[in-house]
């Protein structure tokens, strides 16, 4: 079966991550894995690059239970105040947590207009419920660059559309994959290297149905690596 080519963490939901040859995890997905988010002070909505696509251009690293932030010219943006003055509005640094998140989407992708917002799942700051971990093949991306899709986990070969409903196991870990990954105007975001791409998204919705890459929810926690195994459970 298909070995893992990559392993990606995101500390701080919509900024940029960090690559990673290992990881423990757990009920929540990887380690440290969309654990913070920004919060608008004045909507009370969790930040996104939907909404605000100046933070792909920001990167965020897990230490020891916490989270380092650099910004676009690598100065740590180490407060709230610094977030604030770098974003132009009053925001905050926030753990994720059992009520989790209100987030934002346009109806309109190609106009960005009609911006709905919708209650998220409590936990680690994830879109949808039925994910905490994600995956994509190498031949499911092509020429796409990972990191416009913000999966965890990047698999050699392809075929993964495959294994939805069915139970895997990666490294020591054990996956329930519950369904494909609709896809929003964020991946068509620019971030350092990858410039605004609106046909990455009319792309996916003509040939895939609006969906790229596979959501998990986590069975069996352990802990995965780069060359670790995809197999089914023995």
């Amino acid at each position: 079966m298909s070995r893992v080519a990559g392993l990606w963490r995101y500390p701080v939901k919509s900024l940029r991550g960090e690559r990673v040859e290992a990881s423990e995890i757990g009920q929540e997905g990887l380690l440290g894995d969309r654990a913070f988010g920004i919060v608008d002070e004045e909507t009370g909505h969790v930040l996104t690059a939907r909404r605000e696509p100046r933070l792909l251009f920001a990167t965020a690293r897990w230490h020891d239970g916490e989270v380092e932030i650099t910004g676009p010219d690598d100065a740590p943006l180490d407060s709230d105040d610094a977030l604030s003055r770098w974003l132009e509005r009053p925001v905050r640094l926030a753990r994720a947590g059992a009520d989790g998140g209100v987030y934002e989407n346009p109806q309109d992708s190609e106009r960005e207009t009609d911006w709905v917002a919708w209650q998220g799942p409590g936990g680690a700051w994830h879109d949808s419920g039925t994910t905490r971990v994600s995956l994509v093949s190498t031949g499911t991306l092509g020429a796409w660059a990972p990191e416009r899709f913000r999966s965890n986990v990047l698999i050699e070969g392809d075929g993964e559309d495959g294994l939805v409903g069915r139970q895997v196991r990666l490294g020591s870990v054990t996956l329930d994959v519950t369904g494909r990954v609709g896809r929003c105007v964020m991946v068509t975001r620019a971030q350092p290297g990858l410039e605004v791409d609106r046909d990455v998204l009319r792309s996916v919705h003509r040939e895939r149905g609006g969906e790229l890459a596979i959501g998990a929810l986590v069975v069996e926690p352990g802990t995965v690596a780069v060359g670790d195994r995809l197999t089914p459970p023995a």
